[in-house]
């Protein structure tokens, strides 16, 4: 097993605060695994068994928990003695309203809660006005390609490109690694998780009654990645395709599974003016694997998957990314952080002349200082009138 040393480490620096931690991410991410590992761990500091109380709101033995009332009391039943409590709650969102558990437990209790989640509801719920700044937020994305290398050490014959092809297939999620690359095996997995996420993560949550709609929803958004729309386009395409829906509605479904992480959508940044536009952004699933299971493995080795596998890239580094527009002139990705921001350029190559020329002037359009990078499969990193062009396995790797 993986110690996902990155998202432990945040777990220990925020032992003991008074802070709700809430890890959150998409299902089979790894959140339940952290979890137990952060457990662990404890136990290695000392911390007795009976001073950690840990549920997992999707096994049986917590069936009776309906809400927050049981919630508290079966918690409260646990506590034996006067040392601090390390609470875990895993997959807590299937308790109604229990974030007023966790408010009263947090008052009532020498205690240090943490908590995870499959939906963004988790952070739009009360807890956000009952927790006001008091809450630190984990977010767990699948395996990064580094991760997966990790994982993999033991397929010492195969080619660092070997891994990597397998992974711009079938992407990061982390049972993946236990499969041996068993294609049939993959695709059940990977169509089984897709299924999961939409049953329990939106349909159910949000009583869906079209789900013929939210299936050629998600099959265009997986098509279209790397495309500016907006909910009206949308709703435009599905009309010509015989459907009658709104784009309101458009706009509902798109939030639900954007609130199931299972799409992101990135808002343009005007350069220029330095502003938000509110109208046209982009979109990108969660993992490359979950997004060929839906517009066909064979798609995989395209513009959109490295587009793709970037985009999530860099939101687990920790960068707020945008799409950038500078005239009439767009940038891939803008990634910014308080004290550093960088423009990139995603292409599968830039051998040709002509797609060099495209890429690089997107880029020279961009009158200031800060890093711009072509990201490429290129082999040869090379310097190109300042702007750096970087190998995307080695990227990935850095």
């Amino acid at each position: 097993m993986l110690t996902r040393k990155q998202y432990l480490q945040q777990l220990i620096d925020g032992k003991d605060l008074n802070l709700i931690k809430v890890i959150t991410g998409v299902r089979r991410a790894g959140k339940s695994t952290l979890l137990l590992q952060y457990k662990d761990y404890l136990l290695s500091q000392n911390i007795l068994e009976e001073d950690i109380i840990y549920m997992n709101f999707e096994s049986s033995a917590w069936y009776d928990i309906n809400d927050y009332r049981d919630l508290y009391n079966a918690i409260k039943e646990k506590i034996k003695n006067n040392n601090k409590k390390y609470i875990l709650l895993d997959e807590v969102q299937n308790v109604t309203k229990w974030e007023k558990a966790v408010n009263s437990l947090l008052v009532d209790i020498n205690s240090d809660i943490y908590i995870t989640g499959s939906n963004a509801y988790l952070l739009s719920s009360e807890l956000t006005t009952l927790l006001a700044g008091r809450i630190l937020t984990i977010k767990v994305y699948p395996f990064s390609f580094k991760e997966y290398i990790d994982i993999s050490k033991s397929l010492e014959d195969e080619s660092i490109y070997d891994k990597f092809e397998k992974y711009l297939k079938y992407g990061g999620m982390p049972m993946l690694t236990n499969m041996k690359d068993n294609e049939d095996l993959i695709i059940n997995y990977l169509s089984d998780l897709k299924e999961v996420v939409l049953k329990k993560d939106v349909i159910s949550r949000n009583n869906i009654k079209d789900i013929v709609f939210l299936d050629n929803l998600i099959k265009y958004m997986a098509s279209t990645i790397g495309c500016l729309t907006t909910p009206y386009n949308i709703a435009e395409f599905m009309k010509k395709n015989g459907s009658s829906i709104t784009n309101e509605t458009v706009d509902a479904y798109l939030k639900m599974l954007e609130n199931a992480y299972l799409i992101y959508r990135v808002p343009r940044y005007e350069l220029k003016g330095m502003q938000l536009l509110k109208t046209q952004g982009k979109y990108y699933f969660i993992d490359n694997g979950i997004k060929n299971i839906i517009t066909g493995i064979s798609t995989y080795d395209s513009g959109s998957s490295y587009e793709n596998l970037i985009y999530i890239e860099l939101l687990r580094r920790g960068y707020e990314v945008y799409v950038g527009q500078y005239n009439n002139i767009e940038i891939d990705f803008i990634a910014i952080k308080p004290n550093e921001r960088i423009y990139y350029q995603v292409s599968r190559s830039i051998m040709d002349e002509k797609v060099e020329e495209r890429e690089k002037k997107s880029l020279l359009a961009i009158n200031d200082n800060y890093r711009k990078v072509i990201l490429t499969m290129d082999n040869k990193n090379k310097q190109i009138e300042g702007i750096e062009v970087i190998n995307i396995i080695e990227f990935l790797l850095q």
